[in-house]
């Protein structure tokens, strides 16, 4: 386990007894984030999961990626140069196809950034910066910040699994609101990336 996890296992378990025995029975964090996705990549593969199993979603861009086979993902171009039909019939609802393809014409005209500018962008920035595009909300942008820019220290508030895991992991009868889990979420700072990996396995 990389260093900075086992000071967030650590920070983490030291929160309560709770948490450390919730750790103790996961097991090491197993955090593996994509680095080397561009931030277009990365929201579009974000899209497709959005409200679905991720078997479903994978089966989705499996169909997507097929239409491609000479490249490992579409540019924004190829991907815009594709009939809506072709896409329509991956299982793409015509609201994420919508999202997808805006996203591609953003990225060409320099709002969505490439790896490096991303990185050089701060978290609210960056979320302010995409939500501007139709379908893109800020978990979204949480996604493209922890799995692609490897953020230590994001909570996707929103995110069911992760306030579904706390209320299970915790006995409650109802899951946190999203104020209540960002409010939680600031005693497991700057961890809370890492947090949320094990909320997920709750």
């Amino acid at each position: 386990m990389p260093p900075p996890y086992r000071q967030a296992t650590r920070h983490l378990s030291a929160l309560d007894p709770i948490w450390a025995a919730h750790i103790a029975r996961v097991g090491p964090c197993l955090h593996a984030p994509l680095p080397t996705r561009d931030p277009y990549q990365a929201l579009v593969r974000a899209i497709a999961y959005q409200q679905l199993h991720a078997k479903a979603a994978e089966a989705i861009l499996g169909r997507f990626l097929a239409l491609y086979p000479d490249t490992s993902f579409p540019s924004p171009e190829q991907l815009l140069a594709t009939r809506a039909e072709q896409l329509r019939a991956c299982g793409f609802s015509a609201r994420k196809l919508n999202t997808i393809q805006g996203i591609a014409r953003a990225r060409l005209d320099g709002l969505v950034p490439d790896h490096r500018q991303a990185r050089q962008l701060d978290e609210e920035t960056l979320v302010a910066r995409l939500t501007q595009l139709h379908g893109v909300g800020r978990w979204t942008v949480e996604m493209l910040l922890i799995y692609t820019l490897e953020h230590m220290d994001i909570l996707p508030a929103d995110d069911f699994g992760v306030r579904e895991g706390y209320r299970r992991l915790y006995g409650l009868e109802r899951q946190p609101t999203r104020q209540q889990m960002i409010d939680i979420g600031q005693a497991m700072r700057p961890y809370r990336t890492v947090a949320a990996w094990y909320l997920w396995r709750a």
